[in-house]
């Protein structure tokens, strides 16, 4: 009753909520700064510093700023509005380094409604590249399902939706132009404004499109759009007997198809969600409920409810809890409705720009943080890991029945992952970009708890989704997402990528110096060390693949181990006495 009680209150809660914190906190006006992501802790919580942040208004204040860095020679990084990006993609490494943050190049450049063109600065969010687009009747046509990511962003870790449809979900392959602002030499005046097109300097653009931030800044990006259309959204619920064969083919069957797979209750929700014309009737808008702003009494309590279970050792509570959040915003329609207050049935029918992304808790108005975004991390709220791969979608099939394996040895050993929404499962397809996806693939997203104050605190069932991770990136040579995961899916991951040459050729010519990267950026890009720390319990947050009792928690019972299903896999296992 008590959870039922909470979700009701926070499901009529304010619109409106505590804007999210600058990820930038600096002692002295811009100067003696940290830099954090929007979660509030990196994967291996360490603090960034740096000398001083800059924040441009104009392209021409950029170059500026550029300009100065690289004749001081100082390291530079790029930071969004609200830095979701979990890996530590913003650091600069070193404490005199300077952060550039586009939270003020955030404007339309030019629109070409007869060429369907939008030219935006890279500081723009999803949501404004999304209305300003529907001001031409124009339509973005896919995109990730949050919409507080930049476009800046979106390009620097590769942001998807989910299709197999016309160039697929990635937002960077629909993208004509991008503007980048890069480290120049002294005849250039120490900086370089390079405009790269698909047509004019492939090789450059291919690099561009998904940079992870190591060519420079990218100041502006020009998108090509589509007429405006609708979509017909309708959740159904099966269980998950034939969802291995099902996955092969549903996306091909739907646009914007998606699946929401429980794996502990035999349950997967399958996405139908299909492009229509605009005269059909519907005025229906997606507001994904866990996106919108939660009172923070309330965040607070179920986090509490959540850490008790992890003290007590059982997963039960959990299991229950993750069976009426599932039932219920499944009555809800996950946030959909059909005018844009209630939801009265399916089909959900409504314009693009009303139901391809949401992200209502970033309608700002202080207060003093009664209400914010679950994950604000200035509230007791929600604190998490996120493990997110590509698997090849002719590989997903076996994937699929050894996760049905790990569940059926042990039934409640995914309520970990019920709790925080199920696995979420998108389609992508292969892209002409060099970090880009290989070929096309079935996306799975994990979130899953992650203790707040102490980073040797073992969490429930974790040896299943450790497992479920090594698989994924081992045995079945899944792509992580490069703005999410945990360090060790980055370990090694630049061989997986067949123009990882043609990306670091690229580099070398618009950043010589390695103005713009990073120790973090040099391991993931295989030229220096690896992403990997071994120490005392480092497996536990997924900085290391644990190879002896020691990087677990030997001391609570949680030992070095073999994989279940996945023999070749080394997981943190609690052993009884």
């Amino acid at each position: 009753m008590a959870f039922w009680l909470c979700v009701i209150f926070c499901l009529v809660t304010f619109a409106s909520s505590t804007p999210p914190d600058d990820p930038v906190k600096c002692k002295s006006r811009n100067t003696i700064c940290t830099v954090t992501n929007s979660y509030g802790a990196f994967p291996d919580r360490s603090i960034c510093e740096a000398a001083k942040v800059e924040y441009p208004r104009t392209e021409a204040e950029l170059v500026s700023v550029v300009a100065a860095a690289t004749r001081a020679g100082q390291k530079m990084r790029v930071v969004t509005r609200y830095s979701h990006s979990i890996p530590k993609l913003v650091c600069t490494d070193v404490k005199d380094g300077i952060l550039i943050s586009t939270k003020f190049l955030n404007h339309v450049v030019r629109t070409d409604p007869k060429a369907k063109t939008l030219t935006v600065e890279s500081g723009v969010t999803l949501r404004e590249l999304i209305e300003e687009a529907a001001k031409l009747e124009l339509a973005l046509p896919y995109a990730p399902y949050w919409w507080g990511l930049t476009v800046g962003g979106m390009m620097g870790t590769g942001a998807h939706g989910s299709s197999l449809w016309g160039n697929g979900s990635a937002v960077h392959d629909y993208v004509t132009e991008i503007s980048i602002v890069s480290p120049g030499s002294v005849s250039d005046g120490y900086v370089k404004v390079r405009v790269l097109s698909e047509t004019m300097n492939p090789e450059g653009f291919n690099a561009a499109t998904v940079s992870l931030g190591v060519l420079g800044v990218i100041s502006q990006v020009t998108f090509k759009l589509e007429p405006m259309f609708k979509r017909s959204l309708t959740y159904v619920v099966r269980n998950d007997t034939d969802m291995e064969d099902q996955a092969l083919t549903f996306g091909r069957q739907h646009e914007f198809a998606d699946l929401l797979w429980l794996p502990s209750q035999g349950k997967v929700v399958y996405r139908i969600d299909d492009r229509v014309p605009t005269k059909v009737s519907g005025d229906g808008v997606f507001s994904f409920f866990p996106f919108r702003s939660q009172v923070s009494l309330i965040v607070a309590f179920v986090r509490s409810l959540e850490e008790s279970d992890e003290l007590s050792g059982e997963a039960n509570g959990k299991c229950v809890r993750a069976r009426q959040l599932s039932s219920f915003l499944l009555r809800i329609a996950f946030g959909v409705t059909n005018n844009g207050f209630i939801f009265t049935g399916y089909p959900a029918v409504g314009s693009q720009d009303r139901m391809m992304s949401s992200g209502s808790c970033l309608d700002s108005h202080q207060n003093g943080l009664i209400t914010a975004c679950p994950w604000d991390p200035r509230i007791k709220g929600q604190f998490f890991h996120q493990t997110t791969f590509s698997v090849p979608l002719a590989r997903v099939k076996a994937f699929i029945k050894d996760i049905k394996a790990l569940v059926k040895i042990e039934p409640k050993s995914l309520c970990v992952l019920e709790l925080n929404n199920g696995i979420l499962m998108r389609y992508v397809t292969s892209s002409p970009a060099f970090l880009g996806k290989e070929e096309k693939a079935l996306d799975f997203d994990l979130t899953y708890y992650r203790s707040k104050d102490d980073p040797l605190t073992p969490r429930l069932y974790e040896d299943y989704i450790e497992e479920i991770e090594q698989m994924a990136l081992l045995k079945y040579n899944a792509l992580p997402h490069w703005g999410k995961n945990r360090n060790i899916a980055f370990d090694g991951v630049i061989k997986k990528y067949k123009n990882a040459n043609l990306f670091l050729k690229v580099k070398e010519r618009l950043d010589p110096s390695g103005l713009f990267s990073t120790e973090w950026t040099d391991q993931i890009l295989g030229l220096k060390g690896n992403v990997t720390v071994v120490k005392q319990g480092c497996a536990l947050e997924g900085l290391c693949i644990c190879s002896e009792d020691s990087q677990c928690a030997p001391n609570k019972g949680y030992l070095c181990r073999p994989g279940k299903v996945y023999s070749a896999a080394r997981v943190c296992t609690r052993v009884s006495a």
